[in-house]
């Protein structure tokens, strides 16, 4: 986990150059990264995602994948919101510019998203089995559906970010 201010703060999670992923807790073991011999890896599958975010199944789950570009990603429970470090001069900067961002997005198409409970996000190209040993953050779900929305917003001249928030539905 990368912190950017004082810890506890809010982490970060950077990857290697490739999308991110939330995985479900309870599949994890089934999430197989960049290695395996099958033609097209877990990976792979990962990085033909389109756009700012789409599912993948894993197991008896599914696998929110963060895509459009690899920036630094942080959840934030106050918003039920993944955000995404796009640019920005600080840290500061760009969490003081969510509240405008998340009113001003353009919100893209939701899909639905059934999760079993907490989720970790982490580097697609890492086995879930090793997410633990990689940047990483636990993101405490409860289960359920939820309705995942995404967006990028510049909320300031040299502020930039990018959008993915969860709404708990009614199951």
């Amino acid at each position: 986990m990368v912190r950017y201010a004082e810890p506890g703060t809010v982490e970060w999670v950077e990857s290697g150059g490739g999308p991110l992923i939330a995985v479900p807790e309870t599949v994890l073991p089934f999430w197989a990264g960049a290695d395996g011999d099958e033609t097209a890896s877990d990976y792979d599958r990962a990085c033909e995602v389109e756009g700012f975010m789409g599912l993948l199944p894993v197991g008896d789950s599914a696998a929110l994948v963060l895509g459009d570009e690899p920036a630094a990603t942080a959840y934030l429970p106050e918003y039920d919101t993944f955000v995404r470090w796009c640019a920005a001069d600080s840290e500061d900067e760009l969490l003081a510019g969510v509240p405008a961002a998340l009113a001003a997005a353009a919100w893209e198409g939701e899909v639905d998203w059934k999760v079993p409970g907490p989720v970790v996000l982490f580097d697609a190209a890492w086995p879930g089995t090793d997410s633990a040993r990689t940047d990483h953050v636990n993101v405490p779900l409860s289960a359920g559906r939820y309705a995942v929305r995404a967006a990028n917003v510049q909320p300031g001249p040299e502020t930039w970010l990018g959008l993915i928030q969860l709404r708990r539905l009614l199951d």
